[in-house]
């Protein structure tokens, strides 16, 4: 088999009307923190054609059917941002970004689209900072809020996804009818120290919610996915029943269909929503929802659970912070706003687990990371606690030991690759 570029994109996107340069290479010059370097970059479009191709001609080739980048030692760390601004010719933007990415370490998920973009991707920290502080240069993104951890050992994504997606996050019904490019339609954003005061104020000695000083009622919401809230949540928040963003549904049945929902039969004048995610798109998505329903006083925590746990550390927060890159869980110690290291990681700051329950025995789970079930089919993410492990043989159910296509038992931090890995074995 012949070994693939180590940054190979592939985009199936309509052409933009403007028309590129006949040079064929030229430097851009990066500046990340102190270091000044510079990189060729190169971008071959084929003519009479929608598809674009990229790839990097390295003279060393690693395993995995990798180029080797000249990374020996680096840092890696994984970033995250998002920005709701309007971009009117997104094909045009994506192949800016494409020219500029095409020679840098960087493997994730970048979309665009005309409401603006939504990146998590990962990479040593020189090219890391350098995507970012190019992209800083343009005014539209030059106050962006980037949020960045150290990475597990090396790349926390498989590849590199740069795509113009028609939604930025997946929610039923798309997002693109959504007024997200009007601040005033979207949650008030709170500042982590704001946000902290209100949570003391919601929260009385047993956690649970309370009146306000003022009379008004206030309630916090996790718009996340239950299996998130299972590693880790602010004190007060109820565990949603979704797994899947796309279905989140608070405030929009009547109390025979959603008996649970909050958000039923408050008082929509004069009820305060805190509204909390893991980076702040989800709630900042699901606010206008809300906003279209007649909900007048939102409020979202600015930058998400990770620039909080950054900013103030672990209080009202307990357990880990779960992530969707293959890290799947990290302690509140990795956001520490001190310089990324990723002895961080397994810091022996001590976590409260004592919420944590196992999915099969409902016994306290110690380790606070997810495991796919060891059935292909079913994969269900479930915490597992190590008797049960063994007992099922890495699966959720009885049922699922016996499936044609079982893969073999996990342990640590590892997680399953393809199925003609286990196959062809």
């Amino acid at each position: 088999m012949r070994a693939s570029p180590a940054l190979s994109v592939s985009l199936t996107i309509p052409l933009p009307k403007a028309r590129f340069s006949s040079e064929s290479l030229r430097f851009k010059q990066h500046v990340s923190n102190t270091h000044i370097f510079s990189r060729p970059v190169r971008l071959f479009l084929k003519q009479h054609t929608t598809r674009w191709t990229s790839s990097c001609k390295c003279r060393n080739r690693g395993r995995n059917s990798y180029a080797k980048f000249d990374d020996e030692g680096e840092d890696f760390v994984v970033v995250n941002f998002y920005r709701f601004v309007s971009i009117e010719d997104p094909a045009a933007e994506i192949a800016k970004h494409f020219s500029f990415l095409q020679d840098l370490n960087i493997r994730g998920r970048i979309y665009l689209n005309e409401q603006g973009i939504n990146a998590q991707y990962s990479g040593p920290s020189k090219d890391a900072l350098a995507y970012v502080e190019w992209l800083k240069e343009d005014e539209r993104f030059s106050d962006i809020l980037v949020q960045m951890s150290p990475a597990i050992g090396r790349h926390a994504f498989p590849k590199l996804k740069l795509q113009n997606k028609p939604s930025l996050v997946q929610y039923e019904g798309g997002i693109s009818h959504l007024p997200l490019l009007d601040p005033p339609m979207r949650a008030k954003p709170l500042e982590p120290s704001e946000w902290k005061k209100k949570l003391k104020h919601l929260t009385d000695d047993d956690g649970e919610a309370s009146p306000s000083d003022s009379g008004r009622s206030c309630i916090l919401l996790d718009v996340r996915n239950g299996y998130e809230w299972d590693v880790g949540h602010f004190r007060g928040a109820r565990r949603p029943e979704v797994d899947c963003f796309r279905n989140t549904s608070f405030g929009l049945s009547d109390e025979k269909e959603a008996p649970s929902d909050p958000l039923i039969n408050v008082d929509k004048e004069k009820t305060d929503i805190l509204m909390y995610c893991t980076g702040g798109i989800r709630c900042d998505v699901y606010s206008t929802v809300l906003r279209q329903r007649g909900f007048k006083n939102l409020y979202t925590l600015k930058g998400g659970v990770s620039h909080y746990l950054e900013e103030e550390g672990t209080s009202e927060w307990v357990g880990n912070l779960f992530v969707f890159d293959s890290r799947l869980s990290l302690p509140p110690a990795a956001y520490s706003n001190t310089a990324v290291d990723e002895a961080r990681i397994t810091s022996q700051t001590p976590v409260d687990t004592s919420f944590a329950r196992c999915y099969i025995c409902d016994s306290q789970v110690h380790e606070l990371r997810h495991r796919n079930c060891a059935n292909l089919d079913c994969n269900l993410l479930f915490l597992c606690c190590a008797e049960c492990v063994v007992d099922l043989k890495g699966c959720c159910c009885s049922d699922c030991i016996t499936a044609p296509r079982l893969r073999p038992v996990l342990h640590g931090v590892k997680r399953y690759e393809k199925w003609h890995v286990y196959r062809d074995s």
